[in-house]
């Protein structure tokens, strides 16, 4: 090989050395733009949650803590409901079945009292009958 094949070859060597270093820069360039704009994007997130979102989510909290004092109160109250249903109910039971003997009872001395009457006429009829 002589000189002139490396004059040849140094050429091309330069312009890929340039190419390198303007793709280097413009690299560098759009690290920083990329960079710039993460930056901007990070304050205006973060000042739009301290200004909207902060907000919401106090108030948010506020009617969460209402709506638990709320379903805490309905739950009582539902206990409450329930407890007095139960007892109303076991009290008409109690009712029921006491009326329920009470009846009984009376009904078995009236049909005693129907059966004898009627064993009477029975009889009086059989002696008016051999007569």
């Amino acid at each position: 090989m002589g000189t002139g094949d490396l004059s040849a070859l140094s050429t091309p060597l330069w312009v890929m050395a340039i190419v390198s270093v303007v793709q280097l820069l413009a690299l560098a360039v759009g690290a920083a733009w990329i960079y710039r704009t993460y930056s901007r994007l990070t304050t205006v997130m973060s000042d739009l949650e301290q200004r909207q979102i902060a907000p919401l989510r106090e108030k948010l909290d506020t009617i969460l803590v209402d709506v638990k004092a709320v379903s805490a109160r309905v739950s009582q109250q539902t206990e409450r409901v329930d407890q007095a249903i139960n007892g109303t109910i076991d009290r008409v039971d109690d009712t029921a079945a006491r009326v329920r003997a009470g009846v009984h009872e009376k009904v078995s001395q009236a049909a005693g009292v129907v059966r004898g009457i009627r064993a009477v006429i029975m009889s009086l009829l059989q002696r008016e009958s051999h007569a």
